[in-house]
């Protein structure tokens, strides 16, 4: 028989290296006397992700945010950004993220490229001026003044000045409060194109379809505390019902389908199930049993914001 080598060691597969997360926490606490603002939270952000934290007001995520920031000392817990304690960062760390607050002012007088030509000078290595303009769709407007642009643009505006310093991690504090449609889409489009770069990009909104759109994961906080962390699409399937809904047919009464906790609102009726290959299945064999039609018969997945209004409701977390 002929002498059987040994399988080829796959250097390239050993060699590979996993990127540590961007952010790493581990029991984070906050205390304000004896208001525990942050209760011993668990996180991880990996690295060229957009992360999507939410909650309503007073839940702890500003803190964790500002913690995360360097801008808030902790009571507790271990926390790594780009691998350092914010706690004890230094003036290289802060060149390596970025900050757009929810309100930021920039001097009216300067125009774009004088504005980011300011900033620039801050940073030991910035991004190219025209570059970094260019990037948030401001070419048009490069030699307009900060006064004069309209809200959208002040917003872009703020985000090329987070990025001049050319960051691995970017903070977004609700960047699209007060947006009308247009301008929060023309600003996702920006937020979008940061994953391009390999940015990693950690997201506040109150806006459920924002995070829907822009996030590859989210995590909902409520009451100091994370009560679920996933994929937008995915998170929450086991909190909120599928729910079914259909024209009730004529001449059918309500406790006659075969359906457990059946509404009716005006002449359409909707049920939530946990299983609904199997209410489905039962809800059609019946009709074609009793020779009647489901009109408008539609299934529909739990939105974002059902699952959010679900967990954080008084009481949930």
């Amino acid at each position: 028989m002929p002498h059987k080598l040994p399988p080829l060691r796959d250097e390239t597969r050993q060699n590979r290296r996993v990127p540590e997360p961007a952010i790493s926490v581990r029991d984070l606490r906050k205390s304000y006397g004896s208001n525990d603002a942050v209760r011993g939270i668990d996180l991880e952000v990996a690295t060229g992700e957009v992360f999507a934290f939410l909650g309503p007001n007073g839940a702890g995520k500003t803190t964790t945010t500002e913690i995360l920031e360097g801008y808030r000392s902790r009571s507790g817990g271990e926390v790594s950004v780009l691998g350092t304690d914010p706690a004890r960062a230094d003036r290289d760390w802060r060149e390596r993220i970025g900050v757009v607050l929810q309100q930021c002012r920039m001097r009216p007088e300067l125009t774009v490229r004088e504005t980011l030509e300011l900033y620039a000078g801050y940073y030991h290595a910035p991004r190219g001026v025209l570059e970094t303009i260019d990037q948030v769709a401001l070419g048009e407007k490069a030699e307009a003044r900060a006064g004069s642009l309209s809200g959208g643009q002040l917003r872009r505006l703020d985000v090329a000045v987070a990025l001049i310093g050319d960051p691995e991690l970017l903070f977004l504090d609700e960047p699209t409060t007060g947006f009308d449609p247009s301008a929060r889409r023309q600003a996702w489009e920006v937020i979008g194109g940061l994953r391009s770069l390999g940015k990693t990009v950690f997201l506040t909104t109150h806006y459920m379809d924002e995070a829907q759109h822009l996030a590859d994961r989210v995590g909902i906080i409520a009451g100091g505390r994370i009560v679920a962390e996933g994929p937008p699409d995915e998170l929450g399937a086991d909190v909120v019902a599928t729910e079914i809904r259909f024209r009730l047919p004529e001449g059918v009464a309500l406790s006659t389908l075969p359906l457990s906790e059946v509404t009716q609102e005006g002449r359409f009726v909707s049920a939530r199930t946990e299983e609904p290959v199997r209410a489905l299945n039962e809800l059609t064999g019946w009709a074609l049993a009793e020779g009647v039609e489901l009109a408008g018969l539609q299934v529909g997945s739990p939105t974002l914001e059902d699952i959010y209004l679900e967990l954080t409701e008084p009481g949930a977390a």
